[in-house]
């Protein structure tokens, strides 16, 4: 079985290869399951109803290959090189606790949230949507596959979410993996085209805070609102909340509500 603490400095070398692999995966499961084998049983629950072109997946794919090519190069910089140092990635379980370990996996993700809340805006900015963010913005439908389509600059930038929690937090192996499966799943869920969440969802306490696969979606089909990656903390703090999200998420459920009767 692997074991993230025996993952030594020479073993980041192959994070290129790990990071796509897993995107890959991933991805492959979204696709023959939403895209090839439920194409028509779930259509109902697919957001956007039409489905991208050939072209769309094949450039999705390739931006999104490059990408983790960049994810991987900085994550082996920083745990794979002399860098290392300084950092605050640890081994031991006991130097922080089990409480620690647990708490600093969401931690990490409210962290992540806010960075790329605030770079998401920025690069929304005309010049720097032209210049960086427009690649990803091809995607008006996107597919799972569109989960790392970034402009190769974009992929350094939101790489650099990995420096920040690894210079100023406490992360064990476990943690940082957590973090970045984490960030994958909900990654390739935004992207996903079909709504997942059930009406109640939105309603729930906790849920109405969670960013949905409706709400991003209406950010690539609309090019702006709803900048969140896990939640709605700051589009709402901030008012940048698509007024139409309730409108859309209230069509897709009206869909649902009509096949089940």
């Amino acid at each position: 079985m692997f074991d993230p603490t025996q993952f030594t400095r020479a073993h980041w070398l192959l994070s290129p290869l790990v990071i796509f692999g897993r995107y890959a995966v991933m991805c492959i499961i979204c696709y023959l399951i939403f895209y090839i084998w439920k194409r028509r049983i779930w259509l109902y629950r697919k957001i956007q109803h039409k489905f991208p072109q050939g072209a769309d997946y094949q450039r999705e794919i390739g931006y999104s290959a490059l990408t983790s090519i960049i994810f991987g190069a900085i994550s082996w910089l920083l745990l794979g090189t002399s860098l290392r140092q300084y950092t605050q990635f640890y081994t031991d379980v006991h130097q922080y606790g089990i409480v620690w370990l647990i708490a600093s996996i969401p931690l990490t993700l409210l962290v992540h949230d806010a960075y790329f809340y605030w770079l998401h805006r920025w690069m929304h900015q005309p010049k720097w949507y032209r210049l960086i963010h427009l690649t990803h913005h091809k995607s008006v439908n996107p597919s799972p596959w569109a989960a790392y389509a970034f402009h190769p600059i974009e992929a350094l930038l939101e790489a650099g979410i990995l420096p920040v929690l690894l210079i100023f937090i406490p992360l064990h192996p476990i943690s940082f993996f957590g973090f970045i499966t984490l960030m994958l799943l909900f990654n390739v869920y935004g992207h996903l085209g079909y709504e997942l969440f059930s009406r109640k969802t939105y309603e729930h306490p906790i849920g109405r805070w969670l960013n949905s696969s409706v709400h991003h979606n209406l950010h690539h089909e609309k090019f702006n609102g709803n900048f969140g990656l896990y939640f709605t903390i700051w589009d709402r703090l901030c008012g940048t909340l698509r007024e139409d999200s309730l409108d859309k998420i209230e069509e897709v459920h009206g869909r649902v509500r009509e096949v089940r009767g």
